[in-house]
């Protein structure tokens, strides 16, 4: 499918593993996603086999069943359950998947997964990302996580991100691996907006296989406790989530950095990007409002292209936040800040210190709306003409 590039990458466990996964909630799903969401629907699997350059979208019958096809070859080939095996595919829309190179790949995979090669894996993955994303912990636990993603336009995730997997060795119970993953996504990958679009292809899947033999437990309690939580979480309030163990927490704050590191990395690596933004929204009156007004201004193109010129344009955030038209706030309980510096109209000064700042590589926006004490942090990027130039000859 790419001559010149990796294009099919396999993750396998010697052993099953627990597994949980979120997907996409576009209205027409890769038939990757139709497939994996049968398989995760008995909590464990044991191998992911991942293609690029074709999502596998929209073509039919002969797609889906290829997609069921490829996953019954692997699994023969690794002499496990095709229920075991766990399909991705991103890339090109609309386009059928070459059948042939797809059966030939899933066979040959026993004579490939000889090491634990996980940058070559996130190169496989790759479509238009400039760079390969990847995360790995060791804890004091001795557990280790190993977080994958690929991701770099069509992205604001709703339950999940382009692709991302999230290894451990951990022996943790499908169901609270299920409520952890749903806790750190809700934290991270939900919290990310290159486009403010949706992909039909979007994955995150985590697997546990135990090996390490160390427990980790997440209770409804804790989760529910978790939720309450802002950005970003303090050591105490890890250490107060009831019916957790200190392994179970370093776990949850293990995971949780990764999953942001990798948020951050596709934010970084948003098509033609050139400036990573961390919003924080404060003062809101509770989540649901910060977050309207986060999302707001995150996908904002006006925004956007103010940051990537480095202007600091007070009145298309103004504009930005007075879009959200259920929410209306006075103004004059507003605040913004670039870094340490409040944007100030009236001061040239400020905004040449300000112009200054924006030209970083990394950017803090905060927000002050002055309604309360709630909070929410959110990542994207800025636009560039580098993004209508790759997204006007995507598929040419």
């Amino acid at each position: 499918m790419k001559p010149d590039r990796r294009d099919f990458g396999v993750i396998h466990s010697r052993q099953p593993a627990n597994a949980a996964g979120l997907f996409t909630r576009n209205n027409f799903p890769g038939h990757a996603v139709t497939v994996g969401r049968e398989h995760l629907a008995s909590g464990s699997l044991q191998t992911i086999i991942v293609n690029s350059g074709n999502a596998n979208v929209a073509t039919g019958p002969a797609g889906l069943e290829l997609a069921r096809e490829c996953c019954a070859l692997t699994a023969e080939a690794l002499k496990i359950k095709a229920e075991a095996v766990l399909p991705s595919s991103t890339g090109v829309i609309a386009r059928a998947l070459p059948a042939e190179l797809m059966r030939n790949a899933c066979r040959s995979i026993p004579e490939h997964i000889t090491t634990d090669d996980f940058a070559s894996f996130a190169d496989a993955i790759r479509t238009t990302d400039a760079y390969v994303k990847t995360h790995n912990l060791e804890l004091m636990s001795g557990i280790r996580i190993t977080g994958v993603a690929k991701g770099a336009g069509m992205i604001q995730p709703d339950m999940a991100t382009m692709l991302a997997y999230l290894l451990t060795d951990a022996k943790i119970e499908t169901e609270d691996l299920k409520r952890m993953l749903r806790a750190v996504a809700d934290r991270s990958f939900n919290r990310l907006s290159v486009d403010g679009d949706t992909s039909t292809s979007d994955t995150l899947v985590s697997m546990a296989n135990g090996s390490s033999g160390v427990k980790v437990v997440f209770p409804e309690e804790a989760e529910r406790a978790f939720y309450e939580f802002h950005y970003p979480i303090r050591n105490d309030e890890l250490a107060a989530l009831p019916g957790m163990d200190g392994h179970s927490r370093e776990f949850l704050s293990g995971l949780l950095e990764t999953c942001i590191v990798l948020t951050r990395l596709i934010a970084a690596d948003g098509e033609g990007a050139t400036r990573l933004i961390e919003l924080r929204i404060r003062g809101a009156r509770d989540r649901e409002q910060a977050l309207k007004f986060g999302r707001s201004i995150i996908n904002s193109p006006l925004v956007k292209t103010a940051i990537y010129g480095a202007d600091p344009n007070w009145g298309r955030l103004i504009m930005a936040l007075g879009k959200v038209y259920d929410e209306p706030i006075p103004l004059e309980g507003v605040r913004i800040f670039f870094g340490d510096y409040e944007l100030k109209t009236d001061e040239p000064d400020n905004l040449k210190i300000v112009s200054n700042y924006l030209k970083q590589s990394e950017v803090l926006l905060t927000i002050e709306l002055g309604q309360g004490q709630s909070q929410e942090t959110l990542w994207g990027c800025d636009l560039t003409e580098d993004y209508v130039r790759l997204n006007s000859m995507y598929t040419t």
